[in-house]
């Protein structure tokens, strides 16, 4: 279906802090099922979960897109990755869209892209009133992981840098493999050119978020997820969000379960690129009028 969309903005909070988001909403008469979503590390509203928010939309769904705190438009730390308040974020998504009256309370979902597909997989286990949970190119952290293909010594010390710096400042993006929080080509092919382009974005954050990032368990997770049906979409080449990871999540998580992988040639195809752009979004508003 392609339904006729109405967007929204709308304000909510989280444990104090004021988050800015945008509601989409398909002309329905009866209450929809709807998803709450959240995207890549340092993402917001108008970049990648926009434009899934926008596809499952179309499909019939009510969708929220939003800034998590911290960036965007949103209030909290500037530029600095607060695993536990972004899933405190969730919780008051899941909250705002339960008492909207356009949508069936009893059918919310969750959707994560990049980083988000970790967050989406932690919330959804957490919160029995998500009754399914999608996870696209997502990054399924998992520290005892890290430190495997790192080395202990390694990981230990990198944990360590972060922690002396913790409030300083470094670009998410940079060109020619200048220092980054996200290093190398393809992050800066998106975030640092038009692709990505936001008036609310900004190329810094902290050095204390690659600590969370390093310590966030979402992988950990997956067996808490035997009531959540899990969809995993993800690329069979991906440098930053490892499919090894994708996979295990699949193969640890114990109730209903399903598994697109797509031809992927880079990380960032699932953010903006077609064909893959819109048989993720195909397949997760399937997955979730299925579940929902």
């Amino acid at each position: 279906m392609t339904a006729t969309v109405r967007t929204e903005r709308v304000t909510f909070s989280a444990a104090g802090v004021k988050l800015v988001g945008e509601l989409r909403l398909p002309e329905r008469l009866e209450p929809s099922p709807a998803v709450a979503l959240t995207g890549p590390f340092t993402g917001v509203k108008e970049q990648v979960t926009g434009l899934y928010a926008e596809r499952l939309a179309r499909a019939g769904l009510v969708t929220l897109a939003f800034d998590h705190r911290g960036f965007g438009e949103s209030g909290g730390r500037r530029g600095h990755e607060d695993s536990e308040g972004k899933l405190a974020d969730l919780r008051s998504a899941v909250s705002l869209l339960a008492r909207r009256a356009e949508v069936d309370p009893g059918r919310i979902g969750l959707a994560g892209v990049c980083l988000g597909g970790g967050y989406a997989v932690r919330a959804a286990a957490a919160d029995p009133r998500v009754k399914a949970v999608a996870g696209i190119a997502g990054a399924y952290n998992n520290p005892a992981w890290f430190a495997e293909q790192m080395g202990d010594d390694a990981y230990r010390t990198a944990l360590a840098g972060f922690l002396d710096r913790y409030d300083e400042y470094l670009p998410a993006v940079a060109p020619g493999g200048g220092e980054a929080a996200m290093p190398g080509d393809e992050p800066y092919a998106y975030y640092g050119t038009s692709r990505s382009a936001s008036p609310h974005w900004d190329n810094r954050v902290t050095w204390g978020s690659l600590h969370s990032l390093m310590t966030f368990d979402a992988l950990g997770a997956a067996p808490l997820l035997a009531a959540t049906p899990l969809l995993v979409v993800h690329g069979r080449v991906d440098a930053y969000c490892a499919p090894e990871l994708a996979g295990t999540l699949l193969q640890r998580s114990p109730g209903k379960k399903e598994m697109l992988w797509l031809d992927c040639r880079e990380h960032i195809d699932l953010y903006d690129v077609e064909p893959y752009v819109t048989r993720a979004a195909e397949a997760t508003a399937d997955f979730l009028h299925r579940h929902l």
